[in-house]
C-alpha cells in the first residue's frame, strides 16, 4: 500500500499516473463501494457512481490542493456523485427524494447482492427515513467506524454538529425500529 502523500505525487506525474491511478483503485474502490452503496441502496447503480466517482478523480487530481487528506477529498466526490445519482434519478421519475428513497428500500429485496436478513431491511427502512445530511453521519459513524474527526473533514462540519446529527439520527432509528 502506498502513501497518499507519494500516491498524490505519482498521480500527478504523467509517467507514473496510470500505474499510480490502479493503486488509488485498489486501495479505494471496496470502502468506496459501500459507501456509495449505503446512499444509492441498489447494486447496479453503485457500480455506475462508483465508476463516474473514480472518472472524476482521474480528471481532477491535478486540482486536488492537498487542504484535507486524499481520503476526505475522494470520499466527497463520491457523496456528490451519490447526490447527484439520487437527484436525477427522482428527477427523472418525477418523484421527490424520500419517494425515491422508500422506493429503493423496497427494491433491496428482490437485488442479488443484498444478503442481509428482516433486520437489515428494517435497518435500511429507517436509515431511509432520516435527512441527508443526519443518514451521511450516521452511515460514517455506524457502519464505516469514522471517527467525528474524520467526518468533520470530509463533510465539513464541526464535530459538535456531527455528534448532534448521530445522536438525532440514532434516536429516530431506535423510535423507527420499536414502532414499525
Amino acid at each position: 500500500m502506498v502513501p497518499d502523500s507519494g500516491l498524490i505525487r505519482q498521480l500527478k506525474d504523467q509517467d507514473t499516473r496510470e500505474k499510480a491511478f490502479r493503486e488509488l483503485i485498489s486501495q479505494y474502490k471496496e470502502r468506496l463501494y459501500w459507501h456509495i452503496r449505503r446512499m444509492v441502496i441498489n447494486h447496479d447503480d453503485t457500480d455506475d457512481v462508483l465508476q463516474n466517482t473514480f472518472i472524476k478523480i482521474y480528471r481532477n487530481i491535478d486540482s486536488f490542493k492537498g487542504e484535507s487528506s486524499l481520503f476526505s477529498w475522494i470520499y466527497r466526490i463520491a457523496i456528490n456523485e451519490s447526490i447527484t445519482f439520487l437527484n436525477a434519478r427522482a428527477k427523472r421519475k418525477g418523484i421527490g427524494d424520500s419517494e425515491l428513497r422508500e422506493n429503493l428500500v423496497k427494491n433491496l429485496r428482490a437485488d442479488t447482492y443484498f444478503d442481509g436478513d428482516e433486520i437489515q431491511l428494517k435497518l435500511q427502512r429507517a436509515v431511509a427515513t432520516l435527512p441527508e445530511k443526519q443518514k451521511l453521519v450516521f452511515n460514517m459513524k455506524y457502519f464505516e467506524a469514522l471517527t467525528y474527526e474524520e467526518i468533520s473533514e470530509i463533510l465539513d462540519t464541526s464535530v459538535g454538529a456531527l455528534k448532534a446529527s448521530y445522536h438525532h439520527a440514532v434516536k429516530k432509528i431506535e423510535q423507527f425500529l420499536t414502532t414499525d
